[in-house]
């Protein structure tokens, strides 16, 4: 087995053009220690690999793959490698004005967030905070209403949990004529990026009220209901047509051929080459 002391420290960190005010970080720690200190933004770690054990409030916690470390301002701890191996480091450091944004957005209010160093243990939510995090830091994402709606549902999922704040109860589906109308936007906009910024402003709503209205009136996310109309329209135009199929990708708002091959197929079964 390799030691880990022959292999350097380093570290990341990566301003978010899509979320002002968020600042994601990635590290693999081996020699260096987080002497005791705080911080004046929120921040959500996660370890990949490794453990890290954090002391704060006079308590130890270990902070090891499938926990989820929220750490608010002004909370002093201090975070060292536990054992022999080196562990790897994820957060999301959250500015107070992008907080402040974030649950009052959820809550529905803007009373100030119950804030309190907390671990919490939930693998299924930290897999997919990991895997948001790697989208982010790489920009590789190309669909905006996927991004941002994870983003409000993960974070929701995670203020909720651990009592940070209690989510507005959203009830009842889209009216009539703002279904009618988001539906008539993203048919007239397929090829465009399309956002969940855009969806909620043609109903007047905030994103976080627009997100559970539409899976309350469709029974799919917004982004899962876009994707299925770019691949029924794409199958059209390929059954009716002899146009490239990356051409038809495009036509339908799949930047990445990649993308729209594997959404393809996990629609019909089969490539778009073989429809």
């Amino acid at each position: 087995m390799r030691n880990r002391k022959n292999m350097p420290d380093r570290v990341a960190y990566h301003r978010s053009n899509t979320t002002p005010g968020l600042v994601l970080g990635e590290a693999r720690f081996s020699d260096f220690r987080f002497d005791r200190h705080y911080h004046l933004d929120y921040h959500v770690g996660l370890v990949t690999e490794g453990v890290q054990r954090q002391r704060h409030r006079g308590n130890t916690d270990f902070l090891a793959p499938g926990r989820i470390s929220l750490m608010p301002p002004g909370e002093i701890h201090d975070g060292v490698c536990h054992g022999d191996s080196a562990y790897t480091l994820k957060t999301f450091r959250l500015s107070p004005e992008l907080l402040g944004a974030v649950t009052a957005e959820i809550a529905g209010s803007t009373a100030e967030p119950a804030l309190a160093g907390v671990l919490l243990e939930n693998a299924g939510l930290a897999a997919r905070l990991i895997n948001l995090h790697s989208t982010m830091q790489t920009n590789a994402d190309t669909a905006p209403l996927s991004l941002q709606s994870e983003w409000l549902t993960l974070f929701d999922h995670l203020f909720t949990q651990s009592r940070v704040v209690v989510p507005q109860s959203v009830k009842g589906t889209l009216p009539a004529d703002n279904w009618r109308r988001v539906k008539d936007y993203c048919h007239a906009q397929l090829a465009q990026k399309i956002s969940l910024d855009d969806l909620a402003a043609l109903c007047g709503l905030e994103r976080f009220h627009f997100l559970k209205l539409f899976k309350q009136t469709a029974g799919m996310t917004p982004h899962a209901w876009l994707v299925r109309l770019r691949v029924e329209r794409a199958a059209i135009i390929l059954h009716r047509t002899s146009r490239s199929i990356a051409d038809v990708a495009q036509d339908v708002g799949f930047y990445d051929q990649s993308h729209f091959n594997r959404a393809f197929r996990r629609a019909f079964g089969v490539a778009p080459s073989r429809y």
